[in-house]
Protein backbone atom coordinates (compact mmCIF):
# COMPACT_ATOMS: atom_id res chain seq x y z
CA UNK A 1 0.00 0.00 0.00
CA UNK A 2 0.83 3.28 -0.96
CA UNK A 3 1.82 5.14 2.57
CA UNK A 4 0.10 8.93 1.94
CA UNK A 5 -1.14 11.85 3.99
CA UNK A 6 -4.84 12.80 2.58
CA UNK A 7 -6.91 15.14 4.23
CA UNK A 8 -9.91 14.09 6.80
CA UNK A 9 -11.96 15.81 3.92
CA UNK A 10 -11.10 13.35 1.05
CA UNK A 11 -10.36 10.49 3.75
CA UNK A 12 -13.73 8.46 2.94
CA UNK A 13 -13.64 8.59 -0.28
CA UNK A 14 -9.94 7.69 -1.32
CA UNK A 15 -9.94 4.45 1.41
CA UNK A 16 -12.88 3.64 3.19
CA UNK A 17 -12.57 1.75 6.14
CA UNK A 18 -9.98 -0.13 4.75
CA UNK A 19 -7.32 -1.82 6.91
CA UNK A 20 -3.81 0.15 7.43
CA UNK A 21 -5.86 3.61 8.41
CA UNK A 22 -6.00 4.22 12.08
CA UNK A 23 -7.38 7.50 14.08
CA UNK A 24 -5.11 9.20 16.42
CA UNK A 25 -5.15 12.68 18.30
CA UNK A 26 -2.22 14.43 19.07
CA UNK A 27 -2.59 15.07 23.15
CA UNK A 28 0.78 16.26 23.75
CA UNK A 29 -0.38 20.14 24.31
CA UNK A 30 -0.28 21.11 20.14
CA UNK A 31 -2.64 21.51 18.00
CA UNK A 32 -4.90 18.50 16.92
CA UNK A 33 -3.49 17.28 13.45
CA UNK A 34 -6.84 16.99 10.76
CA UNK A 35 -9.48 18.96 9.78
CA UNK A 36 -11.49 17.77 12.29
CA UNK A 37 -11.12 17.12 15.79
CA UNK A 38 -9.03 13.66 14.72
CA UNK A 39 -5.58 13.19 12.50
CA UNK A 40 -7.16 10.27 10.32
CA UNK A 41 -3.52 8.94 8.62
CA UNK A 42 -2.05 6.21 6.56
CA UNK A 43 0.12 4.45 8.83
CA UNK A 44 3.82 5.82 7.85
CA UNK A 45 5.80 8.97 8.37
CA UNK A 46 5.01 11.16 10.86
CA UNK A 47 2.76 14.22 10.19
CA UNK A 48 3.68 17.58 12.56
CA UNK A 49 1.74 20.77 13.50
CA UNK A 50 1.04 23.03 10.91
CA UNK A 51 2.81 25.96 10.60
CA UNK A 52 0.48 28.98 12.08
CA UNK A 53 0.29 31.28 9.07
CA UNK A 54 -0.59 27.89 7.62
CA UNK A 55 -3.88 28.52 9.95
CA UNK A 56 -4.07 31.71 8.97
CA UNK A 57 -4.41 31.40 5.44
CA UNK A 58 -7.04 28.62 5.81
CA UNK A 59 -9.40 30.77 7.80
CA UNK A 60 -8.41 33.83 5.33
CA UNK A 61 -9.56 31.82 2.34
CA UNK A 62 -12.86 30.49 4.06
CA UNK A 63 -13.73 33.99 4.73
CA UNK A 64 -13.18 34.97 1.14
CA UNK A 65 -15.15 32.24 0.02
CA UNK A 66 -12.22 30.28 -1.39
CA UNK A 67 -13.23 26.62 0.48
CA UNK A 68 -11.43 24.28 -2.59
CA UNK A 69 -8.00 26.74 -1.80
CA UNK A 70 -8.78 26.55 2.08
CA UNK A 71 -8.98 23.02 1.61
CA UNK A 72 -5.69 22.41 -0.78
CA UNK A 73 -4.37 24.37 1.89
CA UNK A 74 -4.92 21.91 4.43
CA UNK A 75 -4.34 18.51 2.97
CA UNK A 76 -0.87 20.11 2.11
CA UNK A 77 -0.25 20.90 6.02
CA UNK A 78 -1.92 17.06 6.80
CA UNK A 79 0.92 15.58 4.33
CA UNK A 80 3.68 13.98 6.33
CA UNK A 81 6.80 16.15 5.77
CA UNK A 82 9.98 16.54 8.66
CA UNK A 83 10.61 18.62 11.36
CA UNK A 84 13.39 21.27 11.36
CA UNK A 85 15.78 21.31 14.33
CA UNK A 86 17.83 24.42 14.02
CA UNK A 87 19.48 25.82 16.97
CA UNK A 88 18.96 25.92 20.86
CA UNK A 89 21.09 24.39 23.50
CA UNK A 90 21.83 20.37 23.58
CA UNK A 91 19.22 20.27 26.42
CA UNK A 92 16.63 21.97 24.48
CA UNK A 93 17.25 20.29 21.55
CA UNK A 94 16.94 16.84 23.23
CA UNK A 95 13.92 18.01 24.45
CA UNK A 96 12.48 19.49 21.20
CA UNK A 97 13.50 16.30 19.33
CA UNK A 98 12.15 13.63 21.98
CA UNK A 99 8.49 15.70 21.91
CA UNK A 100 8.49 14.73 18.15
CA UNK A 101 9.60 11.58 19.00
CA UNK A 102 6.13 11.23 21.81
CA UNK A 103 4.12 12.48 18.93
CA UNK A 104 4.99 10.33 15.94
CA UNK A 105 4.68 7.21 18.60
CA UNK A 106 1.07 8.28 19.01
CA UNK A 107 0.27 8.52 15.30
CA UNK A 108 2.12 5.10 14.91
CA UNK A 109 4.39 6.71 12.64
CA UNK A 110 8.22 7.49 11.60
CA UNK A 111 9.32 11.05 11.73
CA UNK A 112 11.69 12.94 9.72
CA UNK A 113 14.27 15.24 11.40
CA UNK A 114 16.59 17.77 9.58
CA UNK A 115 19.64 18.38 12.09
CA UNK A 116 20.59 22.08 10.49
CA UNK A 117 23.04 23.88 12.84
CA UNK A 118 26.77 23.05 11.70
CA UNK A 119 28.58 26.55 11.70
CA UNK A 120 28.23 28.48 8.95
CA UNK A 121 25.42 26.93 7.45
CA UNK A 122 24.21 28.51 4.18
CA UNK A 123 27.56 30.39 4.51
CA UNK A 124 25.92 32.96 5.84
CA UNK A 125 23.44 34.09 3.81
CA UNK A 126 19.28 33.25 3.53
CA UNK A 127 19.27 30.95 6.74
CA UNK A 128 22.55 31.94 8.20
CA UNK A 129 23.41 30.47 11.71
CA UNK A 130 24.10 27.36 13.65
CA UNK A 131 26.69 26.43 16.15
CA UNK A 132 29.45 28.58 16.85
CA UNK A 133 32.33 25.98 17.15
CA UNK A 134 32.62 22.41 16.46
CA UNK A 135 32.85 21.60 20.28
CA UNK A 136 29.40 23.13 20.47
CA UNK A 137 27.82 21.47 17.43
CA UNK A 138 29.12 17.96 18.94
CA UNK A 139 27.33 18.46 21.83
CA UNK A 140 24.14 19.39 20.15
CA UNK A 141 24.01 16.79 17.79
CA UNK A 142 24.54 13.98 20.81
CA UNK A 143 21.41 15.66 22.47
CA UNK A 144 19.77 15.61 19.32
CA UNK A 145 20.40 11.43 19.29
CA UNK A 146 19.92 11.11 22.62
CA UNK A 147 16.28 12.86 21.71
CA UNK A 148 15.39 10.03 19.51
CA UNK A 149 17.22 6.94 22.27
CA UNK A 150 15.69 4.02 20.66
CA UNK A 151 12.79 4.89 18.56
CA UNK A 152 12.61 4.76 14.93
CA UNK A 153 13.70 8.31 13.29
CA UNK A 154 14.82 9.11 9.64
CA UNK A 155 17.87 12.15 10.04
CA UNK A 156 18.70 14.49 6.89
CA UNK A 157 21.45 15.91 8.19
CA UNK A 158 22.57 19.38 7.47
CA UNK A 159 21.22 20.69 4.24
CA UNK A 160 23.83 22.31 1.74
CA UNK A 161 26.38 21.09 4.66
CA UNK A 162 28.24 19.27 1.70
CA UNK A 163 27.29 21.55 -1.32
CA UNK A 164 28.12 24.37 0.44
CA UNK A 165 31.82 24.05 2.07
CA UNK A 166 33.58 27.00 3.63
CA UNK A 167 36.67 27.24 2.32
CA UNK A 168 36.65 24.52 0.22
CA UNK A 169 39.16 22.87 -2.56
CA UNK A 170 37.31 19.85 -4.68
CA UNK A 171 39.49 16.73 -4.33
CA UNK A 172 42.55 18.89 -3.16
CA UNK A 173 45.50 17.04 -1.73
CA UNK A 174 43.86 15.30 1.43
CA UNK A 175 46.99 14.97 3.56
CA UNK A 176 47.82 18.72 3.46
CA UNK A 177 44.53 20.27 3.18
CA UNK A 178 46.59 23.20 2.03
CA UNK A 179 43.68 25.78 0.79
CA UNK A 180 44.49 26.29 -2.71
CA UNK A 181 43.42 30.48 -2.94
CA UNK A 182 42.79 29.77 -7.04
CA UNK A 183 40.91 26.82 -6.74
CA UNK A 184 38.61 27.53 -3.44
CA UNK A 185 34.57 27.63 -3.92
CA UNK A 186 32.65 30.69 -3.46
CA UNK A 187 32.35 30.33 -0.04
CA UNK A 188 34.81 32.00 2.53
CA UNK A 189 32.88 33.64 5.48
CA UNK A 190 36.02 36.05 7.17
CA UNK A 191 35.10 34.19 10.61
CA UNK A 192 36.04 31.22 9.41
CA UNK A 193 39.54 30.03 9.47
CA UNK A 194 40.96 28.84 5.75
CA UNK A 195 43.15 26.50 7.18
CA UNK A 196 40.83 24.25 8.95
CA UNK A 197 37.19 25.43 7.80
CA UNK A 198 36.59 21.98 5.36
CA UNK A 199 38.14 19.78 7.20
CA UNK A 200 36.30 20.29 10.74
CA UNK A 201 33.73 20.52 8.22
CA UNK A 202 33.96 16.38 7.42
CA UNK A 203 35.49 16.24 11.20
CA UNK A 204 32.03 16.62 12.89
CA UNK A 205 29.99 15.32 9.87
CA UNK A 206 31.58 12.27 10.44
CA UNK A 207 30.87 12.70 14.23
CA UNK A 208 27.45 13.26 13.69
CA UNK A 209 26.99 10.23 11.46
CA UNK A 210 28.48 8.22 14.53
CA UNK A 211 26.33 9.60 16.88
CA UNK A 212 22.76 9.06 14.78
CA UNK A 213 23.98 5.66 13.89
CA UNK A 214 24.83 4.58 17.53
CA UNK A 215 21.27 4.37 18.10
CA UNK A 216 19.93 1.07 15.89
CA UNK A 217 16.22 2.36 14.59
CA UNK A 218 17.47 5.78 13.42
CA UNK A 219 18.60 6.18 9.42
CA UNK A 220 20.90 8.80 8.69
CA UNK A 221 21.21 10.47 5.19
CA UNK A 222 23.63 13.12 4.04
CA UNK A 223 23.82 15.95 1.72
CA UNK A 224 24.04 14.92 -1.96
CA UNK A 225 22.91 18.44 -3.53
CA UNK A 226 20.86 17.28 -6.74
CA UNK A 227 21.72 16.96 -10.45
CA UNK A 228 21.72 21.01 -11.46
CA UNK A 229 24.32 21.47 -8.73
CA UNK A 230 27.80 19.18 -8.00
CA UNK A 231 29.01 16.71 -10.72
CA UNK A 232 28.09 13.20 -9.41
CA UNK A 233 31.88 12.17 -9.03
CA UNK A 234 32.27 15.57 -6.59
CA UNK A 235 29.35 14.79 -4.78
CA UNK A 236 30.39 11.13 -4.35
CA UNK A 237 34.11 12.25 -3.19
CA UNK A 238 32.21 14.68 -0.71
CA UNK A 239 29.76 12.23 0.49
CA UNK A 240 32.73 9.64 1.48
CA UNK A 241 35.06 12.60 3.19
CA UNK A 242 31.29 13.09 5.28
CA UNK A 243 30.83 9.93 6.25
CA UNK A 244 28.51 7.86 4.02
CA UNK A 245 29.77 4.87 4.07
CA UNK A 246 29.04 4.36 8.39
CA UNK A 247 25.58 6.61 6.93
CA UNK A 248 22.18 4.50 5.50
CA UNK A 249 22.91 6.79 2.33
CA UNK A 250 22.17 10.10 0.76
CA UNK A 251 19.45 12.84 0.45
CA UNK A 252 18.59 14.78 -3.07
CA UNK A 253 16.91 17.81 -3.87
CA UNK A 254 16.41 19.23 -0.06
CA UNK A 255 14.34 22.33 -0.91
CA UNK A 256 14.93 22.29 -4.51
CA UNK A 257 13.01 21.58 -7.49
CA UNK A 258 14.18 19.78 -9.68
CA UNK A 259 12.11 16.66 -11.43
CA UNK A 260 12.21 12.81 -10.50
CA UNK A 261 13.50 11.39 -13.56
CA UNK A 262 16.73 13.69 -13.51
CA UNK A 263 17.40 12.55 -9.38
CA UNK A 264 16.92 9.42 -10.30
CA UNK A 265 19.54 9.12 -12.82
CA UNK A 266 21.74 11.26 -10.66
CA UNK A 267 21.39 9.18 -7.32
CA UNK A 268 22.37 6.10 -8.48
CA UNK A 269 25.55 7.61 -10.42
CA UNK A 270 26.29 9.06 -7.06
CA UNK A 271 25.62 5.90 -5.66
CA UNK A 272 27.79 4.04 -7.91
CA UNK A 273 31.11 6.65 -7.94
CA UNK A 274 31.05 6.23 -4.36
CA UNK A 275 31.29 2.10 -4.69
CA UNK A 276 33.75 2.84 -7.40
CA UNK A 277 35.90 5.42 -5.30
CA UNK A 278 35.81 3.30 -2.27
CA UNK A 279 35.67 -0.42 -3.50
CA UNK A 280 35.93 -0.28 -7.21
CA UNK A 281 40.28 -1.32 -7.53
CA UNK A 282 41.41 0.86 -9.81
CA UNK A 283 39.32 3.62 -9.09
CA UNK A 284 39.70 3.88 -5.27
CA UNK A 285 40.25 7.33 -4.23
CA UNK A 286 39.27 8.29 -7.63
CA UNK A 287 35.60 9.87 -7.82
CA UNK A 288 37.33 12.74 -9.98
CA UNK A 289 36.97 9.68 -12.90
CA UNK A 290 33.27 9.16 -12.57
CA UNK A 291 30.98 10.44 -15.65
CA UNK A 292 28.48 12.93 -14.74
CA UNK A 293 25.69 15.28 -15.63
CA UNK A 294 28.05 17.45 -17.02
CA UNK A 295 30.38 14.73 -19.25
CA UNK A 296 29.98 12.42 -21.16
CA UNK A 297 25.93 13.81 -20.95
CA UNK A 298 25.15 17.50 -21.93
CA UNK A 299 22.72 18.68 -18.34
CA UNK A 300 19.97 20.27 -20.80
CA UNK A 301 19.43 17.88 -22.74
CA UNK A 302 18.30 14.84 -20.67
CA UNK A 303 18.41 12.48 -23.46
CA UNK A 304 21.90 12.73 -23.58
CA UNK A 305 22.19 10.88 -20.17
CA UNK A 306 22.07 7.61 -21.52
CA UNK A 307 26.04 8.29 -21.84
CA UNK A 308 26.81 8.72 -18.90
CA UNK A 309 24.30 5.46 -17.84
CA UNK A 310 26.91 3.75 -20.65
CA UNK A 311 30.14 4.53 -18.59
CA UNK A 312 29.00 3.23 -15.27
CA UNK A 313 28.20 0.04 -17.46
CA UNK A 314 31.51 -0.19 -18.90
CA UNK A 315 33.72 1.15 -15.62
CA UNK A 316 31.90 -0.02 -12.82
CA UNK A 317 29.37 -2.50 -13.50
CA UNK A 318 31.94 -4.57 -15.53
CA UNK A 319 34.09 -4.67 -13.12
CA UNK A 320 34.15 -8.48 -12.82
CA UNK A 321 37.55 -8.65 -10.82
CA UNK A 322 35.98 -7.14 -8.14
CA UNK A 323 33.13 -8.26 -7.63
CA UNK A 324 30.32 -5.61 -8.36
CA UNK A 325 27.72 -5.93 -5.12
CA UNK A 326 24.46 -4.80 -7.47
CA UNK A 327 22.09 -2.35 -7.22
CA UNK A 328 21.26 -3.22 -4.13
CA UNK A 329 24.76 -3.28 -2.75
CA UNK A 330 24.97 -0.08 -2.83
CA UNK A 331 24.45 3.36 -1.09
CA UNK A 332 20.73 4.02 -1.37
CA UNK A 333 19.08 7.78 -0.98
CA UNK A 334 16.29 9.60 -0.57
CA UNK A 335 14.45 12.29 -2.30
CA UNK A 336 12.45 15.95 -1.66
CA UNK A 337 9.46 15.85 -3.61
CA UNK A 338 7.27 19.02 -1.75
CA UNK A 339 7.72 21.32 -4.53
CA UNK A 340 9.27 19.39 -7.73
CA UNK A 341 6.03 18.66 -9.40
CA UNK A 342 6.62 21.29 -12.19
CA UNK A 343 10.10 20.83 -11.74
CA UNK A 344 12.97 24.03 -11.65
CA UNK A 345 12.04 27.02 -12.62
CA UNK A 346 13.53 29.16 -15.58
CA UNK A 347 14.24 32.73 -16.02
CA UNK A 348 13.30 34.00 -19.83
CA UNK A 349 15.50 36.12 -21.71
CA UNK A 350 12.96 39.32 -20.89
CA UNK A 351 13.98 38.47 -17.00
CA UNK A 352 17.38 37.59 -17.33
CA UNK A 353 18.11 41.29 -19.14
CA UNK A 354 16.19 42.80 -15.95
CA UNK A 355 19.56 42.96 -14.19
CA UNK A 356 23.06 41.22 -14.09
CA UNK A 357 22.74 39.35 -10.41
CA UNK A 358 22.01 35.96 -9.54
CA UNK A 359 18.71 34.83 -10.61
CA UNK A 360 18.30 32.81 -7.46
CA UNK A 361 16.51 30.51 -9.27
CA UNK A 362 16.24 28.33 -6.19
CA UNK A 363 14.74 30.78 -3.90
CA UNK A 364 10.95 31.36 -4.21
CA UNK A 365 10.75 30.74 -7.80
CA UNK A 366 7.29 31.54 -9.14
CA UNK A 367 4.01 28.89 -10.53
CA UNK A 368 5.62 25.97 -8.85
CA UNK A 369 3.60 22.60 -7.72
CA UNK A 370 3.85 20.06 -4.92
CA UNK A 371 5.54 16.71 -6.07
CA UNK A 372 5.10 12.97 -5.07
CA UNK A 373 3.26 12.66 -1.93
CA UNK A 374 5.97 11.20 0.39
CA UNK A 375 6.33 7.16 0.14
CA UNK A 376 8.43 4.46 0.31
CA UNK A 377 7.22 3.22 -3.20
CA UNK A 378 9.71 4.48 -5.04
CA UNK A 379 10.49 3.83 -8.65
CA UNK A 380 13.74 2.73 -8.22
CA UNK A 381 15.20 0.24 -5.51
CA UNK A 382 18.25 2.70 -4.45
CA UNK A 383 15.64 5.34 -3.62
CA UNK A 384 14.30 4.51 -0.21
CA UNK A 385 11.66 7.00 -0.05
CA UNK A 386 9.94 10.09 -1.74
CA UNK A 387 9.46 12.66 1.16
CA UNK A 388 8.64 16.17 2.20
CA UNK A 389 12.05 17.69 3.60
CA UNK A 390 11.33 21.61 2.39
CA UNK A 391 8.19 22.69 4.90
CA UNK A 392 5.59 23.59 1.37
CA UNK A 393 4.98 26.86 1.58
CA UNK A 394 7.58 28.19 4.18
CA UNK A 395 9.95 30.83 2.41
CA UNK A 396 13.20 30.23 1.18
CA UNK A 397 13.93 34.14 2.13
CA UNK A 398 13.90 37.40 1.10
CA UNK A 399 14.76 37.03 -2.80
CA UNK A 400 16.11 39.87 -4.44
CA UNK A 401 17.87 38.54 -7.25
CA UNK A 402 19.66 41.20 -9.41
CA UNK A 403 18.53 44.11 -7.08
CA UNK A 404 20.10 45.40 -4.70
CA UNK A 405 20.03 43.35 -0.79
CA UNK A 406 16.66 44.51 1.00
CA UNK A 407 14.50 44.98 -2.36
CA UNK A 408 11.65 43.36 -3.30
CA UNK A 409 11.04 40.65 -4.97
CA UNK A 410 11.39 41.85 -8.82
CA UNK A 411 9.48 38.48 -10.02
CA UNK A 412 6.73 39.34 -7.39
CA UNK A 413 6.87 42.77 -6.69
CA UNK A 414 6.82 42.42 -3.27
CA UNK A 415 8.98 41.67 -0.13
CA UNK A 416 8.98 37.89 -0.34
CA UNK A 417 9.07 36.61 3.87
CA UNK A 418 12.26 35.71 5.86
CA UNK A 419 13.68 32.20 5.17
CA UNK A 420 11.19 29.45 7.33
CA UNK A 421 8.05 32.00 7.43
CA UNK A 422 4.84 31.21 5.84
CA UNK A 423 4.43 32.31 1.48
CA UNK A 424 0.81 32.58 1.01
CA UNK A 425 1.01 33.31 -2.64
CA UNK A 426 3.48 30.76 -2.81
CA UNK A 427 1.80 28.39 -0.79
CA UNK A 428 -1.53 28.65 -3.39
CA UNK A 429 0.71 28.41 -6.38
CA UNK A 430 2.01 24.93 -5.19
CA UNK A 431 -1.03 23.59 -4.10
CA UNK A 432 -2.48 25.05 -7.74
CA UNK A 433 0.20 23.07 -9.53
CA UNK A 434 0.67 20.18 -8.12
CA UNK A 435 1.58 17.24 -9.49
CA UNK A 436 0.53 14.52 -9.52
CA UNK A 437 -2.92 15.87 -7.37
CA UNK A 438 -3.35 14.57 -4.10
Amino acid sequence: MSIKQYSCLSWLALCGWAAGCTVSTDTTGGETLGSSENAIHFEGFYVPPANPGAKDQIKALKRAHHPEDAALIRTMTETPQAVWMTGGTPQSVKKGVKKVIERSIEQQATPVLVAYNIPFRDCAQFSAGGATTMAEYMDWIDGFAAGIGDSEAIVILEPDGLGIIPFYNPFADRDSWEPDPNKLEWCQPAEADPATAAAERFEMLNYAVGALKAHANTKVYLDGTHSGWLGAGDSADRLLQGGVLNADGFFLNASNYVADPRLEKYGTWVSKCIWFASMGSWGIGHAEWCANQYSPATPSDFSTWTLTDQWYADNVESQNWVPYPGIEGLKHFVTDTSRNGVGPWQATPEQLALGDGDVQDWCNPPDRGLGMLPTRETSSPLIDAYLWIKIPGESDGQCDRWEPAGSPDPLRGMMDPAAGEWFPEMALELVENMNPGF
